[in-house]
């Protein structure tokens, strides 16, 4: 009787670990120890973007419907590495920190259009340009308006 309390006790542990462990994988968020490190010279590849291309406005800035069309193309092309969330995975920089959230609608892109191969963010301009703005507005929503408001490239 007491080996079977025994054995029922350890596997009620083991039930809980595993219930915890499988929480923790299907919040979408990578593990602590997978979290990428911030390095500011990941993001200079923005800094590349032709003036021309930075001074482009996009299109679809005040279109109601384009935050929530780029959620959907985000998540079927740039989630797998850049994260659920677009806070970054070991595959792909954060897409929520100040240095992409304050770049212009044309510098992202500019970025999108053109990628950067030598660091794995393919060429997206087999997508058609209103898919890109689109992408661009989700991108910049990321940011909410308070960073939006702060940001150098909100500013006239």
């Amino acid at each position: 009787m007491k080996a079977m309390a025994a054995a029922l006790a350890v596997s009620a542990s083991f039930l809980a670990v595993s219930v915890v462990l499988a929480q923790g994988r299907s919040s979408g968020k990578p593990p602590v120890a997978a979290a990428p490190g911030y390095d500011p010279a990941t993001y200079a590849e923005l800094q590349k973007a032709p003036e021309k291309a930075r001074h482009r406005a996009n299109p679809l800035e005040n279109d109601p419907h384009a935050v929530a069309a780029g959620a959907i193309l985000f998540a079927q092309h740039c989630a797998e590495c850049h994260g659920k969330s677009a806070e970054g995975s070991p595959k792909a920089p954060s897409l929520v920190v100040s240095e992409v959230q304050s770049a212009t609608p044309g510098t992202l892109f500019w970025l999108l259009t053109n990628g950067v191969v030598r660091k794995k963010m393919p060429v997206w301009s087999k997508l058609p340009e209103p898919q890109r703005w689109q992408l661009v507005r989700y991108i910049q929503s990321l940011g909410g308006p308070a960073l939006r408001a702060e940001s150098p490239a909100a500013q006239p």
